[in-house]
């Protein structure tokens, strides 16, 4: 399922907790794909807080609470980390992260808190929800099968990855636009997890959350060539840092955006990963304008030059990533009519 297909699943099943109507949700998926991620941003758009407990890092006993004697009894002290309507926020989620990294002894302790919202007399507050995530046994990370007992108290959901969802991400977290144009020019690369090589000892790989690594690595050391290679590498592994590395060096190459944004008619440079940079220079520039007063007659701009592209395909990108992020308000842009004339026998062809 694509990022932006899962959020609105989690937003829904969030929101159904007060209806009561909330199932618990698994996340599944390969290392570095951003489940914590979606599941913070649920939480940061309801604006409530996330209680993140590893459950990999527990033991049982964690979770139960410590019991102690109470006259001729004995009662449980609720541990401070699980939900509190007073003392955290009368909503919220409780993220049990790494679920299947858990010793089954502590999955089977949580067993009660997932299905029926309780454990012994603790009780979870009416108005959370309760998401889980973890990784799959193909991933080679440490993990455990996922008892039947607890996987039946899930709906699951398996997040794959998805280069348009991550460069719309991206675009709205200021991600260099040099890496989102690297990973236009070569998508295979958003994520490359092997677990034979990884097992051979080859630790960095790419993936969405290595990316955004490699872009504060680009921000630390864009201006010392002969360490850039190598600390991308350090993010992203060797053959992708290096490539990535490489393409930044030719950017050089490209066209002045300025000059192109004020009308200018500069030719589209012939080289295809040139190509790619200027479309996505020239969406960032599209985004980064929103707001201001010039923007209309900048995206017009864009939009008359984003029709010489030699790859059309280009164009339609480029225009795309700008429909992504300004919505209708691009429609209504005169010059909008007239790219979507020029590109009609690719939208639709029999």
């Amino acid at each position: 399922m694509r990022p932006r297909e899962l959020a609105i699943i989690l937003d829904r099943e969030f929101a159904s907790v007060a209806e009561g109507h909330h199932t618990p949700v698994m996340l599944w998926g390969p290392p570095g794909i951003g489940k914590s991620q979606i599941v913070q941003q649920v939480a940061a758009r309801h604006g409530v807080p996330v209680i993140d407990i590893r459950l990999s890092q527990l033991e049982p006993s964690d979770l139960r609470g410590i019991p102690f004697r109470v006259d001729n009894r004995v009662e449980w002290a609720v541990p401070a980390m699980l939900p509190d309507a007073h003392r955290h926020w009368p909503a919220g989620i409780l993220f049990l992260d790494e679920i299947t990294s858990a010793p089954p002894a502590v999955s089977a302790a949580a067993y009660q808190l997932i299905l029926d919202r309780r454990l012994g007399e603790y009780q979870v507050p009416p108005r959370w929800a309760i998401f889980a995530a973890g990784n799959r046994q193909g991933d080679r990370g440490v993990t455990y099968a996922m008892p039947a007992p607890l996987a039946n108290r899930f709906s699951h959901f398996t997040l794959e990855v998805n280069l348009d969802d991550w460069c719309a991400w991206a675009y709205e977290n200021g991600i260099d636009e040099r890496i989102i144009a690297f990973l236009r020019f070569r998508p295979e690369m958003l994520f490359d997890f092997d677990p034979a090589r990884h097992a051979g000892g080859e630790m960095a790989f790419p993936s969405p959350r290595s990316w955004e690594f490699a872009h504060r690595a680009l921000r630390k050391f864009g201006d010392h060539p002969a360490l850039l290679q190598s600390a991308l590498s350090a993010c992203v592994g060797q053959a992708a840092g290096i490539e990535c590395a490489a393409f930044i060096a030719s950017l050089d190459k490209l066209p002045d955006i300025d000059r192109i944004i004020s009308g200018e008619d500069l030719p589209v440079p012939a080289e295809l990963d040139l190509q790619y940079a200027l479309a996505t220079a020239l969406s960032g520039r599209a985004l980064a304008a929103k707001g201001s007063p010039q923007a209309p007659a900048l995206w017009g701009r864009i939009l008359e030059y984003a029709q010489q592209f030699p790859q059309r395909e280009l164009g339609v990108m480029l225009a795309t990533d700008m429909a992504r992020g300004l919505g209708e308000r691009l429609y209504a842009v005169p010059q909008f009519s007239a790219w979507a004339k020029s590109v009609v026998d690719l939208m639709f062809h029999e």
